[in-house]
Formats: C-alpha cells, structure tokens, sequence
C-alpha cells in the first residue's frame, strides 16, 4: 500500500512537473494526453502556453479549474485539429466548467460537436480564436463554434468562426455579454444571441451565413426571455447561404438571405449597422407565434417588445424572399421584400385602450430611405384579414436606450 501512494505521489508529481516545464507545450506523440494533463493539474490563475504547430486531438478536453488561461501563439499559428476525435469521446472540442476562463490566440479545427463551450460560470473570455470546420457548410458539422451558455460575464472578441451547423457565436442563458470585432461567415447563424440580458454585440461581420446575426428568445429553457441587448456598427451582408442546419433545430427554418432576426427578445436597440444585399431581408422583427412551433412553456414570453431601430444604413435586399411567409405575403407587400419587416404581432393582454404602451411599442427612424411592412399577421392568428401596411409614419419616435455600458468586471479586462 505504501509503496502504491508513493509512485501515485511520484506520478502527480512528474505531472506538475510536465505542466510547469519551460517554453510552451509542442505538439507531439501523444496530444491529448500531454494538453488534458496540463489542464488536470494546473493551479487556479495559471497560464498554458501552447507552441506552434498542429495537435491532433482525438477526444475533448476537459478543464474544471478556475482562473485558467489557455493561450497560442496565434489563431493561424497553433491549432488543436479534432479531425480524429472518435464518437463517444465527449464531442466538444473543448469543453469548460470553471469560472474565469480565457481561451487565446489559437484554432479549434473540426469538432465532432461545438467548438469550445462553457457552461454555468461566471467570467469567460474569448480572445483571438478561430473555430473551423475546414470542409465548409456540411449538416454533420458540430453545432456551435464559440458557444458559452448559463455563463455570467462574457467577452468574445477578435475571432473567426466557418461552417457551424447552427451559431458560429453563440451566447445563450447568459448575461452581461460583449461580442466585438469578430468574423463569422458560411455558418446557418453567424451570431445568435439567445435568452440571455444585457448584451452589447458590436463591430462585426457577418457575411455569407444563412442569417447574420439573430436576437433570439426561445421557450421550454432554463433561463427566460431574453432583453436589454444593443447591436451596433455591425457590417451584416450578403447573407444568402442556404440553409444546412440540422432537421428539427429552430435554426433549420431560418430562411436563407436573412441579414438580422429579432424575435421574442424585449428591449433591443440596433443603430448604425451596414446591412446590406440580404436577400430575403435585410432585418426582420417577429414573434415567434409567426414560427408556427408548437411549445409547452407557461412562463414563456413569445412576444417581441420595446425594439428601437435607427440610424442603420440600408443596401439591396429583400429580392428572393422565402420562408414561410414569402408566398403569402410577398405580393402584398410589392413584390420584394422592404428593408425592415414586421410580423405585426403584438400581445393582446397588453394593450392599453385598444393600443400598444408606448414602452412597448416597435420605433423606426433615422434609416436613410429603408423601406417598411407590417405583415399584420396577429390578425390572421385571430382569424381575420391582414391589414398590410408599409406606413412608417405610425413608428416614429424613439426608446429610451438601453443601459450601457455593459460591465464585465475585473475577469474579463472591467468595463467595456
């Protein structure tokens, strides 16, 4: 017995010892023994430094210590390639479950599942990784590239994500949220923002993605009805890709040539993107009643309230509408769809003497020449007839905005 928790002892030690050995970790015989180690035994606050060079990693690897860096010598120059990740072997790439988190200039190649996750924690940071599914657009695709969920405090920033079957960036179940300066193409969504509060998403591009960049709330999760989200200074176009999402998810619907979807998410204010040649439509508000997805969620709110959209510039767009309402509804609304489409659903419990609470209310000004429809699809749910309408004049005015900045505290850099 003695002599077993002495070469255990022995054995820990060569560990600490490996993980603390000078210069960056280098890729090797045996990649994922020598990265899953490192992370096993490293201290709360340490550092991983990974060399240049391609690791071939055929399962996931797991961290659960908090405070932890992991960092390459860039996202082109160090790159942990999932290529041979074998089926039952976890899936994620990299997958973390400890609070303050940083994952730092490197790749994530071919995840059989997501990219990097992290999930139920407080304090991630997402800087200058690149996720990459190298085959391009494929439903066998893993589902999200970057993708913290039920996470506090989120920063991603500088990276590039290709070829997700559902988000590039996701962030979901979460709060206090900045996104800035990525670039995510030929993804079903580029960048989704799902049930989560407070979330400033600015200085992106999406481009080439079946939709750009979605404000999502959904029913039947943990955590509730997203709002107070900012989207800004984005470059969002030409997102035309058909879709390759997986049957079944909600994103598998998302028709290709969707530039921005707001839905079911209260409290958004978009202002000063470039949003252009999105060929269903430019920016689109909707509940998700207009989905037409049963769900079971009593304390779900499908409705989408208190949007403020200003001083965005449109381009092009709106000349291939599809989906589910482009049949029904193209026609009405002249042949293409406008810049800015409404599915004019309101909640009927909070109407005020017949009218939407001017808190509440959907605001449009600001946008150049844009062009408007309100598809009036609450009085169809009712039974009647839609009253189309492409009067602007009816949403002028303006939001108070939404609180800013958005404060991530000392693990992610403080406030942004």
């Amino acid at each position: 017995m003695k002599q077993s928790i002495l070469c255990t002892a022995a054995c820990f030690l060569a560990l600490v010892a490996c993980a603390e050995q000078d210069g960056p970790l280098r890729p090797g015989a045996n990649d994922h023994k020598t990265l899953q180690e490192a992370l096993l035994v490293a201290e709360p606050g340490a550092v991983i430094e990974l060399g240049t060079g391609r690791f071939e990693l055929d399962a996931t690897l797991s961290l659960d210590v908090e405070g932890v860096t992991l960092r390459g010598q860039g996202m082109d120059d160090t790159i942990l390639d999932f290529a041979s990740q074998a089926p039952g072997t976890g899936g994620e790439g990299i997958l973390v479950t400890a609070d303050d988190f940083t994952v730092e200039r490197l790749a994530v190649e071919n995840t059989r599942g997501d990219g990097i996750k992290v999930e139920g924690t407080t304090g991630a940071a997402f800087r200058s990784v690149r996720v990459e599914w190298t085959n391009g657009p494929d439903t066998n695709n893993g589902a999200y590239g970057l993708y913290p969920v039920q996470v506090t405090n989120v920063l991603i920033e500088d990276s590039r994500v290709r070829g997700a079957s559902d988000a590039g960036i996701y962030v979901g179940q979460s709060a206090n949220v900045v996104v800035r300066r990525n670039e995510v193409w030929e993804n079903v969504a580029g960048i989704e923002i799902e049930n989560t509060t407070g979330a400033d998403v600015y200085e992106n591009r999406a481009h080439g993605n079946t939709g750009g960049l979605l404000v999502f709330s959904l029913p039947e999760l943990p955590v509730k009805d997203g709002r107070d989200a900012r989207v800004y200074d984005n470059e969002i176009e030409d997102n035309n890709l058909p879709n390759f999402g997986k049957e079944g998810a909600i994103v598998s619907t998302i028709p290709a040539g969707s530039g921005v979807i707001v839905m079911a998410s209260d409290n958004v204010e978009l202002f000063g993107n470039r949003i252009r040649n999105n060929q269903n439509s430019n920016l689109a508000v909707i509940s998700y009643l207009s989905t037409g997805r049963a769900y079971n969620d009593p304390g779900y709110d499908p409705y989408t309230e208190g949007i403020y959209i200003h001083d965005n510039e449109f381009v092009g767009g709106g000349d291939g509408p599809n989906g589910a309402f482009a049949d029904a509804f193209v026609e009405l609304a002249g042949g293409t769809f406008p810049d800015i489409v409404w599915d004019g659903v309101v909640n009927p419990g909070r109407l005020v003497d017949g009218a939407v609470p001017d808190e509440l209310r959907l605001y449009i000004e600001d946008n150049g020449d844009a062009d408007f429809v309100n598809l009036d699809l609450g009085a169809v749910f009712a039974g009647g007839q839609p009253d189309v309408s492409t009067d602007l004049a009816a949403h002028q005015g303006a939001l108070p905005a939404v609180p800013q900045p958005v404060d991530l505290g000392a693990a992610t850099g403080g406030a942004v």
